[in-house]
């Protein structure tokens, strides 16, 4: 357990609980990771918005679950955003960061300046869970609606794990002066467990994925009520920081409830992209497939739409020396090399 009042803040995640209810929470502020994410590029502000939502949603729900290796949100929509990716890469060793990265493909003839969420509209929330090599992935899905993606994120574990879970959140350009211009973002967490014996221990409890309805009654429905009205009296610049350290906020909300706080999470940004992975991609691919990507310089090229790292490959690289000729150009369709 950490004394409440220790701790340095940006890009970092505060796991804690209230001791007078079954409450868990976190609380989550991304500086330059998220700055970073949005750096690799030029999105229009309702873009930016809807990525910097994902990215904190990511940042809270990963450590909430026991990962061995990744977990992706997705959002699909048919509006002018229509997809938005984010994924949380566990700490490969305890002390070490976890890692995250984001992205949003969008078509910028449709976009307006409403707000972000409407501009996804119709589609699907989804969450990923990849425990790694030899594991199967599970993956939980609902629509788009409640009026933004933390709504979804709520009635998603509402309705898939049976847990009461609420988010509030803020993000946006830092207007602090004296402060790098840049994106920062902010949020809290809070979710109800099963009735349970509480167990001072060296750290929350995971989420655990179980079935357990009807939890909200009698005691635990009004803790959670309490909490939730408490929650929503926080300020936006509460949330985001940087004048109100994680730990002075959960005591000007939750004094009452008693509030415990346990070792942060640091997080960093990360792409898992190599040109190994690339080239594993491309490999789906049919001879003819590579000849329409193959360049006029005789390059099959290829961006990681997270980091937007570039790579080059041969195409004789990947299998595929049938369209290229002896000097290393690419042949016409339909032609073979000598």
């Amino acid at each position: 357990m950490t004394e409440i009042n220790q701790i340095a803040w940006d890009d970092t995640v505060l796991p804690f609980q209230l001791d007078r209810s079954s409450i868990r929470g976190r609380v989550a502020r991304l500086d330059g990771v998220l700055d970073h994410i949005l750096s690799r590029h030029d999105y229009p502000a309702p873009v930016a918005a809807a990525v910097a939502e994902l990215a904190l949603l990511t940042a809270l729900i990963g450590p909430t679950i026991k990962l061995r290796w990744k977990l992706s949100l997705q959002v699909r929509g048919k509006g002018a955003i229509r997809t938005i990716a984010a994924d949380y890469y566990a700490p490969e060793a305890e002390g070490e960061p976890a890692r995250i990265r984001a992205w949003a493909s969008f078509d910028p003839e449709r976009l307006t300046d409403g707000a972000h969420f409407d501009q996804i509209g119709e589609g699907y929330f989804a969450i990923l869970i990849d425990q790694g090599a030899g594991n199967q992935p599970y993956q939980g899905i609902t629509p788009l609606d409640g009026g933004s993606l933390a709504a979804c994120a709520g009635a998603y574990f509402a309705q898939s794990e049976q847990l009461p879970t609420s988010f509030t959140l803020s993000y946006g350009p830092s207007m602090l002066r004296g402060q790098p211009k840049g994106w920062r973002a902010g949020g809290i967490m809070l979710q109800t467990l099963p009735a349970q014996p509480m167990q001072d221990s060296d750290g929350p409890d995971e989420v655990r994925l179980v079935e357990a309805a009807d939890i909200l009654q009698g005691e635990e429905s009004e803790d959670w009520s309490r909490a939730n009205h408490l929650l929503s009296t926080v300020e936006e610049m509460e949330l985001i920081g940087p004048s109100v350290a994680p730990t002075e906020l959960l005591v000007r909300l939750f004094h009452e409830e008693q509030p415990r706080v346990f070792d942060p999470q640091r997080v960093e940004f990360g792409c898992s992209c190599s040109e190994d992975k690339v080239r594993g991609t491309l490999s789906i691919y049919s001879q003819k497939d590579i000849a329409h990507m193959t360049t006029d310089e005789g390059l099959v090229t290829a961006d990681c739409q997270f980091c937007g790292a570039h790579y080059e490959f041969d195409p004789r690289s990947l299998g595929f020396e049938a369209e290229i000729d002896a000097d290393g150009n690419r042949l016409p369709q339909g032609e073979a090399a000598e």
